[in-house]
């Protein structure tokens, strides 16, 4: 290991600020700005980059705050609260511009202003958390390599958040707990455990639990088996192993952005996947001739069910892509792809290719999903003749680094 001072010069993706040391070696700096100076350690392993560690700002940015958060620095949720939130909008504008030409392949991408959240922080309805070491429940630490008791999470809606040092599971096998609020304040704890077999189980504080089986299947144990959840003028339903819109009301945003982009009207025939429980689907169902929903979970499904029932022009088919897809027998006009539902990782399936393969040449694709996925999947499309038309990128996790895109694309 050595020490290093070095002027940061850009933020790449994963929330890391970017420099280079007199040898060309590009060095990836947590927690700082583009523009600081900083001391690092870096490792003497030869290859061609390096991850530092950040020892000292010799000169700090006018960007740099006060994180909110006494775990920042050690939670791996949080990437960016030590800029101001108009500092982060920048740099995930230049990370999506960035990811789109180095990584995508594309020459100028059409790229649109990023859409900030309304609100920066106490946004999430949704705490994924884990047992922690010390007892209790918490979040992993990339640093440190464990999971660490969280007390306070300032990104969380305010009583999701007064809920956390009430939490204090002790399930033998339990892997996972995802703990939800729906519209009043609704709670609900959905527990991912090594065992299928529903414990028994005792709370003593107002709280809905549930299990959700390997499946993404949920089964109910105490309260209630869903939550309520309006978004876009609609109150909704999402069962325990649904996936549902951490941040709801960007998710409003979301969904303006895919049905403007998408130029959906009144004799658009609309195939969506994955529908999930209905969000997305019902905007674009509001605007068009005929949706098709595509959605594997049976639990969506039912939800979906529920949830846009007031339309009659919705036909969901439950299966995987690799399943429904090659049996489809209808001619959407639009098709909207959102393939990091579940893992942002998560690029476009095979199944997605082949069927945008034989797509008509002038129908039009939507794409929404985490840029770093998205960029690996541009090449492809261009390669299967599709040219990019626009690119929105839309905050929905303020603090982290993670960037949705609603992307446009035609043949």
């Amino acid at each position: 290991m050595s020490e290093l001072t070095l002027t940061l010069t850009d933020m790449a993706h994963g929330g890391l600020a970017l420099g280079r040391d007199k040898g060309g070696r590009a060095v990836f700096a947590p927690f700082a700005i583009p523009g600081e100076t900083v001391r690092l350690r870096v490792p003497d392993d030869g290859r061609g980059f390096a991850r530092a560690e950040l020892l000292e700002i010799i000169k700090p940015s006018p960007d740099r705050v006060v994180p909110r958060c006494r775990h920042f620095g050690v939670c791996g949720n949080c990437h960016l609260q030590h800029m101001t939130y108009a500092a982060q909008l920048r740099a995930k504008e230049a990370t999506v511009r960035d990811q789109l030409t180095r990584v995508g392949g594309l020459k100028d991408p059409p790229l649109r202003p990023i859409l900030p959240s309304p609100e920066p922080y106490s946004y999430r309805a949704e705490a994924a958390l884990f047992p922690a070491e010390e007892g209790g429940l918490g979040y992993w630490s990339p640093g440190e390599r464990r999971i660490f008791r969280v007390v306070e999470c300032p990104i969380l809606r305010p009583a999701l958040e007064a809920a956390l040092p009430d939490l204090d599971v002790e399930l033998p096998g339990l892997r996972r707990l995802s703990l939800r609020l729906g519209d009043d304040e609704e709670l609900l704890a959905a527990l991912e455990t090594e065992d299928v077999e529903p414990p028994e189980l005792a709370v003593d504080f107002p709280v809905s639990v549930a299990i959700v089986l390997p499946d993404r299947t949920a089964a109910s144990l105490i309260g209630d088996p869903y939550l309520l959840l309006t978004i876009g003028g609609r109150e909704l339903r999402f069962s325990p192993g649904v996936p549902w819109p951490a941040n709801p009301v960007t998710a409003e945003t979301l969904a303006r952005v895919i049905v403007e982009l998408a130029g959906i009207d009144a004799s658009s025939i609309v195939l969506e996947s994955p529908g999930g429980a209905g969000w997305l689907t019902a905007a674009l169902a509001e605007r068009s001739a005929e949706v098709v929903a595509v959605e594997p979970n049976p639990d969506a499904v039912a939800d979906a069910a529920e949830n846009l029932d007031p339309f009659d022009n919705v036909t969901i088919y439950q299966g995987t892509e690799e399943e429904i897809f090659p049996a489809l027998s209808i001619t959407p006009d639009v098709v909207v792809l959102r393939p990091g539902v579940q893992r942002p990782e998560d690029g476009l399936s095979p199944a997605a290719f082949r069927l945008l393969e034989r797509l008509h040449p002038r129908r039009r694709v939507i794409i929404c999903g985490e840029i770093g996925a998205l960029a690996k999947d541009a090449k492809r499309l261009v390669k299967t003749g599709y040219r990019p038309v626009m690119f929105q990128p839309v905050d929905l996790a303020p603090q982290g680094f993670q960037v949705e895109i609603v992307s446009l694309w035609r043949k």
